[in-house]
């Protein structure tokens, strides 16, 4: 099946086949990375926005 998409490759389908391979490699690398997570984390980040202990209003972040 792969035979015959690389034998009839014109000049714009090797941008459409590039295209789908950095997709690919870049879904499964991010998949990856998520799974390897660690669970304190997920947990650390997903409380940031409610948890205003951290934060000191009297420094620019600018």
């Amino acid at each position: 099946m792969f035979k015959q998409f690389t034998q009839n490759i014109n000049g714009h389908q090797v941008y459409l086949l590039s295209s789908l391979g950095i997709f690919l490699v870049f879904f499964i690398v991010v998949t990856i990375i998520l799974f390897r997570l660690g669970k304190s984390h997920v947990d650390h980040m997903s409380a940031l926005p409610l948890s205003d202990n951290d934060v000191d209003p009297s420094k620019n972040l600018l």
